[in-house]
């Protein structure tokens, strides 16, 4: 990302922060490359992850969203793709094909934030996830797995409001977490998710 570009960002993630906050305790420090994975309630969720992130980390990691939202304007597909340096997904398409640019950003050593329900919640907690992450996770087994979860995004911006409230919010990251051996699909979801909604209690 060139020097320009990365001051659109900065500027962007400041603002973003002075309007909602964005105050971020880590139980460990974050490992690169990671799998950032966290609730999904907001527009705003990507960029008060990113603004949450250690500033010399955070050039290293890759939001991920679907390529019908952020490619359907001028605008949105500039930041997308300029300032946040998104990994678009076809979420038409599915499956394999579909995770395949995640798989090649990881692959050159980028790190991830993904939303595993994969799409916008209306409540605290997540619903349960969709099956992309155990696929990342049996795939790139190196690469450290960090629950996070947004407090006060549900309210902040809902599904269907035209506008963010000025409400507070803060991100809590959790400590790495990784696939264990022979562990199935449901147990590793479940787990995923639990590791999310703890927390969300503190």
């Amino acid at each position: 990302m060139n020097a320009w570009y990365r001051l659109q960002r900065d500027a962007l993630l400041t603002l973003v922060r002075w309007i909602v906050g964005g105050r971020a305790a880590f139980d460990a420090p974050l490992p690169l490359p990671c799998v950032v994975f966290a609730n999904h309630s907001s527009h705003l969720d990507t960029l008060i992850l990113l603004a949450a992130l250690p500033a010399h980390q955070r050039a290293q990691v890759r939001p991920v969203a679907g390529a019908d939202y952020w490619d359907a304007t001028p605008a949105r597909r500039y930041v997308a793709r300029r300032l946040l340096r998104v990994v678009l997904i076809d979420r038409v398409a599915g499956g394999a094909q579909a995770l395949q640019p995640l798989h090649d950003a990881l692959a050159a050593g980028d790190s991830l934030i993904v939303f595993p329900e994969g799409t916008r919640g209306t409540q605290p907690l997540p619903v349960p996830f969709k099956t992309g992450l155990y696929h990342l996770a049996q795939a790139h087994p190196g690469v450290a797995l960090v629950p996070a979860y947004l407090h006060n995004l549900y309210r902040t911006w809902p599904k269907g409001a035209p506008v963010p409230l000025p409400l507070l919010c803060r991100v809590h990251f959790g400590a790495p977490h990784a696939l264990r051996p022979a562990e199935e699909k449901d147990g590793f979801l479940q787990r995923m998710r639990d590791a999310v909604c703890a927390l969300a209690r503190d």
